[in-house]
């Protein structure tokens, strides 16, 4: 098991769920035993929640695995079925799972430079946590739900916050354009500035952040800047190994790679969907949690059993106040309506659709609705 974030740990579970009785390893680059993202974001970041609440294992949960923790994957070797390991060791396996997850995407130039951020581990969460208790001029680039998230915490904290992107309309790729800008009007409704189609050119500050320059000119004052724009799955130790990589770990619609013997689940893993015909990368944290039991089927029976058809992706937000609900795919739509609610009260639900047919369904502040919606929705793709 080389990833020790959710998809390794829900892996790991759906090995021993289906009966699996072997020598467990599970490698993990990072020091921390398995912990829940989300609410690194949120709920961690405003200080509402320490970092025990994280913890996904149960305080009886012993899944007899042998955890190597703080130690980065360097190749794989298909002849001799092993995982490299950056102190020179390796890991010997029959089986293998790819969980290695993906990292945030950087600012070129922003190295070495005080007050810039970006949050994808619980180490990021703590860097940043620590500075906006401080208070101050808050700019966020990237309008995604990361970005939005930060900019809605940092706001109820008494920021001073401004987002920044690139894009004419945030969330325009989840989303589509029509609901990306309702829901990102909740930055505007709570005062926090949003600039839209322009790019940023760079930082200013010579051992510290204090400003960000804008392609047209523009220059935005910042004491902290958090960075939010996207992640890169993590499989350059993959390269030369002979698995197929393409925007990730190229899968089946079941995990499989083109190894025998090795399957991906997670940020990573690029899955084969059979409704669009077309591979997608899902880095949400319910796909994490499914998708597994599906990969550790394959794995166990030698590729034999017949790959099933995954979920319609599912994720969720919370921003100022308002439940962010999302499942399926926005990219296929003709058209989309509000079937309940209001879209200028933040309180709507919504349905994508393409020739008539139910593809998505968003609900803000929608629970209930959002539920049915999506069991519908699973059933009918």
């Amino acid at each position: 098991m080389v990833g020790a974030s959710l998809a390794g740990l829900s892996a790991a579970r759906s090995l021993r769920k289906q009966g699996y009785d072997g020598r467990l390893v599970v490698i993990g680059d990072e020091a921390h035993r398995p912990y829940d993202r989300p609410p690194l974001s949120k709920e961690f970041l405003a200080g509402t929640i320490g970092e025990a609440d994280l913890v996904l294992e149960t305080d009886d949960e012993d899944l007899g695995a042998e955890w190597l923790l703080g130690a980065r994957a360097t190749g794989l070797d298909r002849t001799e079925r092993a995982v490299r390991l950056a102190d020179g060791s390796q890991v010997r396996a029959d089986g293998i799972v790819i969980a290695t997850g993906a990292a945030a995407r950087t600012l070129p130039g922003a190295e070495g430079l005080a007050g810039v951020h970006t949050l994808r581990t619980l180490d990021d969460a703590r860097a940043l946590r620590d500075e906006l208790a401080r208070g101050g001029r808050l700019v966020v680039i990237g309008g995604g739900f990361i970005g939005a998230e930060v900019a809605s915490t940092a706001y109820a904290l008494g920021l001073d916050v401004t987002v920044i992107e690139a894009a004419p309309t945030p969330l325009a790729g989840p989303l589509g354009e029509t609901m990306g800008t309702i829901v990102s009007a909740l930055h505007a409704d709570h005062g926090v500035r949003l600039l839209c189609g322009v790019g940023v050119k760079g930082l200013s500050g010579e051992r510290k952040v204090d400003a960000v320059l804008l392609e047209d000119g523009r220059s935005i004052p910042a004491d902290i800047v958090v960075v939010g724009v996207g992640a890169r799955p993590c499989v350059e130790w993959l390269e030369g190994s002979g698995i197929a990589l393409d925007n990730g770990v190229k899968c089946g619609a079941d995990g499989r790679t083109s190894l025998a013997g090795v399957v991906a689940v997670g940020d990573c893993a690029n899955w084969y969907d059979p409704r669009a015909g077309a591979h997608r990368r899902v880095e949400h944290w319910t796909g994490a949690r499914e998708r597994p039991d599906a990969a550790i089927a394959t794995l166990l029976a030698g590729g034999a059993v017949e790959p099933g058809v995954p979920r319609p992706p599912y994720f969720w937000s919370d921003q100022y106040g308002v439940k962010i609900q999302f499942a399926g795919h926005a990219a296929g739509a003709d058209s989309v309506t509000v079937e309940e609610g209001a879209a200028d009260d933040r309180n709507v639900l919504a349905v994508y659709r393409r020739a008539g047919l139910p593809v998505a369904v968003l609900g803000m502040n929608q629970p209930r609705l959002f539920t049915r919606w999506r069991k519908q929705l699973s059933a009918s793709l």
